[in-house]
């Protein structure tokens, strides 16, 4: 089970994934949102928000309005973020839930 401050480091990885590729994703997401991540393994949770094709404010604690909810498990999240594990059959298993518009969905797709 991966810990709190691994989970916190993925998130800034993710971030730092997207940051890498801004452009490009500016060009496929353009969407203003509050993202939530609960780790169901660790009982803990993080937010952050997607500006401009860029993942900022990465902080523990949960944001009960957040646009776009996922739920994972720790060692599931770092592996994600890794490319150890397909964020498609992650979801379609269940191993990775996401709760959103459809819209926010398809936009986030291009991210992942």
């Amino acid at each position: 089970m991966a810990t709190t401050e691994e989970c916190l480091a993925a998130l800034n990885r993710f971030a730092e994934n997207i940051a890498t590729n801004n452009e490009q994703v500016k060009k496929k997401v353009n969407f203003d949102r509050q993202l939530a991540c609960d780790i169901t393994d660790l009982n803990a949770s993080f937010h952050g928000r997607f500006v401009e094709g860029a993942l900022t404010d990465i902080a523990e604690g949960d944001d009960p309005e957040a646009h776009i909810r996922m739920t994972v498990g720790s060692d599931d999240l770092v592996a994600l973020v890794d490319g150890n594990l397909d964020f498609g059959k992650a979801y379609a298993s269940g191993r990775v839930k996401l709760k959103a518009s459809l819209l926010d969905l398809l936009k986030l797709k291009n991210i992942l």
